[in-house]
């Protein structure tokens, strides 16, 4: 796989493992707060174990094939998911694709925690919820509300949220039980270290 503007190792498509267990827990799990809670983050709160976390992990990591997870929208930019599996430079990238623009362009990474330009809540919504169908990549919304869900970066998100994406988990296959406590385990790591500032021009809109 080719993306024009990210040359950095041997992309292929990685959409096929979102239906694979060990999945969201390889990718979210980190991203729980633990921090005085005395619920510690475990695979089973999105419906894995630890085996299957473990034997995904190694396809997700193989420094031979970086998985790509593409996340097309129509008529507004789309977001790109790219593990990159350098040998002591491991991190998961994150692009954005512009309608009529031929290359990527890289606003973050996750290396343990998010460095560069992130997106709002109401950016994350409208994008899962417009998936483009000429255009390969993932087109269920709760998975593309998710596989973005590492880019929020929001001093202001609603109160649904947590309930949301509770639903999200949920239909990702996280039992129902614990989905809403995974969910608000997620957003306050995520809002915790929050940067965004409302006057700051969105990497969606060319900022």
């Amino acid at each position: 796989m080719l993306i024009k503007g990210y040359d950095n190792g041997p992309l292929v498509a990685g959409e096929q493992l979102l239906a694979r267990p060990g999945f969201w827990s390889n990718y979210l799990l980190a991203m729980c707060n633990w921090g005085t809670s005395a619920a510690r983050p475990v695979p089973e709160w999105f419906g894995d174990d630890g085996a299957d976390t473990d034997a995904l992990s190694e396809c997700l990591l193989d420094s031979e094939h970086w998985p790509v997870f593409r996340v097309p929208a129509t008529d507004t930019p789309g977001v790109v998911v790219i593990y990159r599996n350098l040998v002591g430079d491991f991190g998961i990238d994150y692009l954005l694709t512009h309608p009529g623009r031929s290359r990527a362009q890289q606003i973050a990474s996750w290396e343990g925690d998010l460095s560069g330009s992130g997106l709002s809540w109401r950016e994350l919504v409208r994008l899962a919820h417009s998936p483009s169908p000429s255009a390969a990549g993932v087109e269920d919304p709760a998975a593309r509300l998710l596989l973005t869900l590492p880019l929020l970066d929001d001093l202001a998100v609603p109160e649904a949220a947590a309930v949301r994406l509770g639903a999200a988990l949920t239909s990702a296959g996280a039992p129902k039980a614990t989905a809403l406590s995974t969910a608000e385990h997620l957003l306050t790591h995520l809002l915790r270290r929050s940067r965004h500032d409302p006057t700051w021009d969105s990497p969606l809109s060319g900022g």
